[in-house]
């Protein structure tokens, strides 16, 4: 998603896009100036054949203005992003007033020429654009398409700037989504299904494929050091490993996780496998392997002397484990300021949020260094401000790219919320 940063990283990456494209598409043009000014002002120091960026208006895009974000979930509410439509007008300049050689003219078609072919505005683009980009991380893409504006239209705008009309060309980037800061809501995780806890029965399929990766107790994550049942048919332990390939993608210049083969054992079932992720205790470098959230399973199987045959990619949830500090529970009123510690630790640019109760809170997320002492074993810090809840114990989950932490213990006869995971309003 954006910051208030995000117009003005769309105006910048037109002007980059301009140009450094435009000399090399014409290199008679190889002097032109890229401005980003008012129409008035647009020739003020400047020399030479130019181009003028100009944003003249902004509308809200209809699309997009009552859609909720992809990572709202069903029963959860959340304020749409303000979705806008960016007007701009590419006015074109000669080398001096009388223009006699209309080198305006071709500036402007190559302008037109370099935007036909240059649709979509790329994420590296937008990044290399300011150094407050985050545009790049939007769900949607900015595209850039040609906006006919009448001779009334035009010369409206030229009047009201008080300087003479030029050849010019008006264009659209849509849609730029920008953050809302209002806070959402979000449902309470169910503890029983009915007075018997007896949920959907499944019908497996017979096809030789994997068919899910279920956590313990059918829930919708596991995490590190849980067995995961490996559901499907025609699977063995014999010359197979089980790859988790993780779907984060951190921001550049980061590089994204290698994938992780594990080792399966024996499923409770015929049919099955279990696996588990392994945590800290079971290998030290657990933390740096993994993150939390979504990632895809498959079943490779090396048989020697015959290619590597992969199967089928399943989805596998992996939730990050949670702690208040100070636990057993904090207390804190709203405002105030709470501190969680999450394993494996949070990637660059994952989406977080933590849930308090029923509402929503913003975090921020902070990460050891690796030169530290104890790197290996330090967990990611995240701190958020209590948002307006009722007075009370409140349960405190973490998500992570749209897996949520687990906040329940099911260690007693009933399942109960984990105290570490609590806070005491007042």
């Amino acid at each position: 998603m954006s910051s208030t940063w995000a117009v003005a990283v769309v105006t910048a990456a037109l002007r980059n896009l301009l140009q450094n494209t435009v000399p090399v598409l014409d290199p008679a043009l190889s002097d032109l100036s890229v401005t980003t000014r008012t129409p008035d002002m647009a020739r003020k120091t400047v020399t030479g054949a130019s181009l003028n960026v100009f944003l003249y208006g902004t509308a809200v895009n209809a699309g997009w203005r009552n859609q909720d974000l992809p990572r709202t979930r069903p029963g959860e509410s959340a304020t749409p992003p303000l979705s806008l439509n960016l007007h701009y007008l590419v006015t074109a300049y000669g080398r001096d007033d009388t223009d006699q050689d209309a080198v305006s003219h071709r500036a402007l078609a190559a302008a037109m020429s370099v935007l036909h072919d240059h649709p979509v505005l790329s994420p590296d683009e937008l990044t290399a654009a300011l150094a407050h980009s985050d545009v790049a991380g939007q769900p949607e893409r900015l595209r850039i398409t040609p906006l006919p504006l009448s001779t009334d239209e035009l010369s409206k705008l030229w009047t009201a700037f008080q300087t003479t009309l030029h050849v010019s060309a008006a264009y659209e980037v849509t849609v730029v989504l920008i953050d809302s800061h209002s806070q959402g809501s979000a449902a309470l995780p169910v503890l029983a299904r009915g007075s018997r806890d007896e949920g959907a029965q499944t019908v497996l399929g017979a096809a030789a494929t994997l068919s899910a990766l279920v956590p313990p107790r059918s829930q919708a994550a596991a995490t590190q050091g849980q067995s995961v049942v490996v559901a499907g048919s025609g699977l063995a332990v014999l010359d197979t490993v089980l790859r988790f390939t993780s779907m984060w993608r951190p921001l550049p210049p980061g590089r994204p996780l290698p994938p992780v083969e594990l080792a399966p054992a024996p499923g409770p079932e015929p049919g099955q496998l279990v696996v588990v992720p392994p945590g800290l205790a079971a290998d030290p470098a657990a933390w740096g392997q993994w993150v939390p959230g979504f990632y895809t399973v498959s079943a490779v199987t090396r048989t020697p002397g015959l290619p590597a045959v992969a199967s089928n990619k399943v989805a596998f949830a992996l939730a990050p484990a949670v702690t208040v500090s100070p636990h057993n529970p904090a207390t804190v009123s709203v405002g105030g300021t709470v501190t969680l510690t999450c394993s494996p630790r949070i990637g660059d640019g994952q989406d977080v949020v933590v849930l308090c109760g029923g509402a929503t809170a913003e975090a921020a997320v902070s990460n050891p260094s690796p030169g530290d002492p104890g790197y290996a074993s330090t967990p990611t810090t995240v701190t958020f401000a209590v948002p307006a809840v009722a007075a009370g114990l409140h349960p405190v989950r973490l998500r992570v790219d749209g897996v949520d932490s687990i906040p329940v213990l099911f260690t007693g006869p009933v399942p109960a919320f984990d105290p570490a995971q609590q806070v005491r309003v007042t």
